[in-house]
């Protein structure tokens, strides 16, 4: 028997009679661990600047699918799929599409805060310096800083290891090192629930301000958490 699929509610930031943009589409999607088959036959679509919620028991296939999005689950041995997913009308799985290029387009916070044990600035600037960002690379650092909530209570300690900051402190800051990559949607994998209630709030505010430029799709198992 397998288990149930995931649940999925969206949060509309636009009236209900306005066109909706498709980012993603998923069509007879199936996902298999070696010949356990954790994904069955889903269709989805994931609309521009909204937040798609995934809610579901544990083991249902929530992380799974998320992880798929941005092409994650090629580090699991065993992983295979078979059905369509689309971003902006291309292949994610097609045979010439670079997965590290799609997890710059597909950024990702996952779980428990993973910051790099580097300064608070160098989590930031890292990526986009890699990446051969030509911008101005430190209005860039404040900018993402600033969307995460976290530029007043880090800017006079930038230097400062990431490691001294608090657990949602810590998260805030793996929001703005995915959103200082400039992607198009961002991928949250139950990102408070190893976080106090008064972090837990202001992700869950952070991210309804996120919204506005950026499609978000998160994952909880927190019914209370997906109807705010």
């Amino acid at each position: 028997m397998h288990t149930p699929p995931p649940t999925v509610e969206s949060s509309p930031t636009k009236s209900p009679n306005a066109a909706l943009e498709t980012i993603i589409q998923c069509r007879h999607v199936n996902m298999f661990y070696e010949d356990f088959k954790a994904i069955v036959d889903l269709d989805m679509d994931i609309y521009a600047n909204q937040v798609t919620t995934l809610i579901g028991p544990s083991g249902c296939g929530k992380s799974t699918f998320l992880r798929a999005l941005n092409r994650m689950n090629d580090f699991i041995e065993g992983f295979h799929l078979d059905g369509d997913i689309r971003l902006y009308d291309q292949d994610l799985y097609g045979p010439n599409v670079d997965p590290v290029d799609i997890r710059l387009r597909i950024g990702m916070v996952f779980q428990s805060p993973n910051p790099f044990p580097k300064s608070i600035h160098e989590n930031i600037a890292l990526g986009p310096r890699l990446n051969g960002y030509t911008g101005d690379l430190e209005e860039l650092v404040v900018s993402s800083l600033q969307r995460a909530y976290l530029w007043d209570e880090v800017k006079d300690k930038l230097q400062q290891s990431a490691y001294s900051l608090s657990g949602g402190q810590k998260q805030r800051l793996c929001i703005a090192r995915a959103i200082a990559m400039q992607p198009d949607v961002l991928l949250m994998d139950e990102p408070t629930s190893a976080l106090d209630p008064v972090s837990t709030t202001r992700i869950e505010e952070l991210i309804q301000e996120l919204k506005k430029n950026y499609t978000i799709v998160i994952v909880t198992h927190n019914m209370q958490q997906a109807a705010r």
